[in-house]
């Protein structure tokens, strides 16, 4: 029984959680100059421990856009941010489009920034690489919570709740020591 108020999609890896992907319907536009589909598909994004998520999303000229979501636990804001990563693969091989690597350029040239937090391991991976920044920053004297910020990308709040799993992981000294 899952006894998480959250599913804390960022601290999952990809083989965690099945992807399922079934189309529901496609619409077909003519138009003068090429012929447009836009696909609507189920997804289901479950994972061994009972979690899941079920979500209703339209594939048009290779663009996702997710129109209802539904999880058990619930999701938090960063568990929305994280969900595109783990279904736009699935969703684009099913229901149609090819999904440019990352950081490919657009077809301007430009480099496609909606990526632009760098990479980083999730799980225990994940804090380990939080403590290391975080303990460099301290013994060089700068501040370890920037550290934390900019080698991660995320803002000020998640970088203290990064820090704080690290914290309870064991992998940083406690911030209160018991008398």
């Amino acid at each position: 029984m899952l006894e998480a108020s959250f599913l804390n999609l960022f601290d999952r890896y990809a083989p965690d959680g099945v992807v399922s992907v079934w189309p529901a319907w496609e619409v077909r536009e003519c138009g003068q100059e090429r012929d447009t589909a836009t696909t609507w598909c189920n997804v289901r994004l479950s994972f061994d421990d009972g979690a899941q998520v079920d979500m209703l999303a339209v594939v048009c000229d290779g663009c996702v856009s997710v129109e209802d979501v539904r999880a058990r636990p619930a999701l938090s804001l960063d568990d929305l941010a994280v969900l595109p990563d783990w279904i736009e693969g699935p969703l684009l091989e099913v229901c149609g489009g090819a999904e440019e690597p990352v950081g490919a350029a657009s077809a301007d040239g430009a480099p496609d920034k909606r990526h632009a937090r760098p990479a980083r391991p999730r799980g225990i991976e994940g804090r380990r690489f939080v403590a290391g920044e975080y303990l460099a920053a301290q013994g060089a004297g700068r501040d370890p919570v920037l550290a934390v910020m900019s080698a991660t990308g995320h803002s000020r709040r998640r970088a203290l709740r990064l820090i704080a799993g690290a914290r309870d992981a064991g992998l940083l000294t406690p911030r209160h020591v018991r008398r």
